[in-house]
């Protein structure tokens, strides 16, 4: 297929209570919304994607929310006028991986000219831009070709593409698609809570200032209501004593509620493995039970893995390591397992094509998956939720946006109900049908 044409605008999302990442905290955002048209043999589709430009997460920095913010909007003109003018043709993999190889560097460094290392955008920020794109590609794609976006990845549709054209060793990949390495999806998938490190857990807790909107404030009323097994807990990696004893509360908690599942984020604040096999150490002889539920430790330490080669084997000896923010593409992936990383959380915001392939690398060298939420309200919970189920993960999907932005979905609610609103501890794919991401009719709102 050819592009033909790019829309492009942005849906202001406010949060009903903040989200914290790091020392960053998210009070609202701005979903870039792309509509992509493309055409092949006179026929024409639009594929639609939606990536949350969430700048606490993607550009931790002084600078003002503001001022990031609208250079990253004005970094998704540059890409959409970029791709247009290209006219790029071909599967979405290949569109997707010759432009972030051969084209988003460059575009990076053209928007970062004449600024100081401090005020540069960084890489990973750059990748959320793009993402949206690279998204919308695999729906048109679906859509000229009336097949799902996760079913074009055979050498059917790759044809001499094999990943050795992607991936290294390129031995190790001759004759291998990204199809071999996805499975047959579940219908229904665990959903993984998110418990920030501003969210109270206790009346104590509460100010006054909590939303009354009709959705719960404290943890025990998001189990009993959406019935969850699987929470997510937000810590600081900075403050040791902070951290350990938030873990024991959130841990005592599940033990009562009955919650099984339980993973710990220190949001990349981490220098040090000793700071996290501290706390671990400490939680498993002093409260075995809560040790028992925690299935992995995600992304201790510093994003960028280059500039912080820290050995982590230690860590992961007592617990499987995830990758996250560190994985921008599978180059990371490759030199993480080397410092002892030993699994990867993928993103669709990082671009379906990258995760896509950090998914075929790390499956091929043992690691396991999960995939992570961006807070992805609208379209972005799709083919969020979608590479889960095509991925096979350690256990479901992390989905959080009904947590901080649940009326920014509120129409999607009404034609996907287990898509946008958790039941049972689950999320339900079985609204979504047709080609490309299956999006029902929801594209047009």
């Amino acid at each position: 297929m050819k592009i033909t044409r790019i829309e492009l605008s942005f849906v202001p999302v406010v949060t009903r209570v903040p989200l914290k990442f790091g020392n960053q905290v998210l009070k609202e955002v701005s979903c870039a919304r792309v509509g992509l048209t493309a055409e092949v043999d006179g026929r024409r589709e639009t594929g639609w994607a939606e990536t949350p430009l969430s700048v606490a997460w993607v550009w931790p920095s002084e600078l003002g929310y503001v001022e990031r913010e609208e250079r990253l909007r004005m970094f998704c003109e540059v890409l959409r006028g970029d791709l247009v003018a290209r006219g790029e043709e071909g599967h979405p993999m290949v569109i997707g991986h010759d432009y972030i190889e051969n084209r988003l560097h460059d575009r990076l460094a053209e928007e970062g000219e004449g600024r100081g290392e401090e005020e540069k955008m960084p890489h990973l920020a750059a990748l959320v831009c793009l993402s949206a794109f690279d998204l919308a590609l695999y729906d048109a794609f679906g859509k000229l070709h009336g097949v799902k976006a996760f079913e074009c990845l055979s050498k059917e549709w790759l044809g001499e593409n094999d990943l050795s054209h992607f991936l290294e060793p390129a031995e190790s990949f001759v004759g291998k698609y990204p199809a071999d390495y996805l499975i047959t999806p579940e219908m229904t998938l665990p959903v993984w809570h998110l418990v920030g490190g501003l969210d109270p857990i206790d009346e104590s807790e509460l100010t006054g200032a909590e939303p009354d909107d009709g959705y719960p404030v404290l943890l025990r009323d998001w189990i009993g209501r959406d019935g969850l097994d699987c929470l997510k807990i937000k810590l600081r990696g900075n403050d040791l004593e902070w951290d350990y004893e938030r873990l024991v509360a959130i841990g005592k908690i599940s033990l009562e509620e009955g919650v099984t599942n339980l993973t710990t984020d220190f949001n990349c604040m981490v220098t040090d493995p000793a700071y996290v096999n501290e706390i671990l150490d400490r939680l498993k002889e002093a409260y075995p039970a809560i040790w028992d539920r925690i299935v992995y430790v995600e992304q201790p330490f510093p994003y960028d893995l280059e500039a912080n080669q820290i050995d982590v084997h230690s860590v992961s000896e007592r617990k499987p390591l995830f990758m996250d923010e560190s994985a921008h593409d599978w180059r990371f992936v490759r030199l993480g397992k080397e410092l002892g990383w030993t699994s990867v959380a993928l993103k669709t915001c990082k671009t379906m094509t990258g995760a896509l392939l950090s998914l075929c690398w790390a499956k091929e060298h043992g690691m396991t998956l999960m995939v992570q939420d961006l807070t992805n309200p609208r379209l972005a919970q799709v083919s969020h939720v979608l590479l889960a189920a095509y991925a096979g993960t350690i256990c479901g999907v992390e989905s959080n946006a009904m947590q901080f932005y649940p009326e920014a979905s509120k129409e999607f609610l009404k034609v996907h109900p287990g898509l946008y609103r958790r039941r049972d501890g689950i999320l339900d794919l079985s609204t979504l049908s047709g080609a490309g991401f299956g999006y029902a009719g929801v594209e047009g709102i």
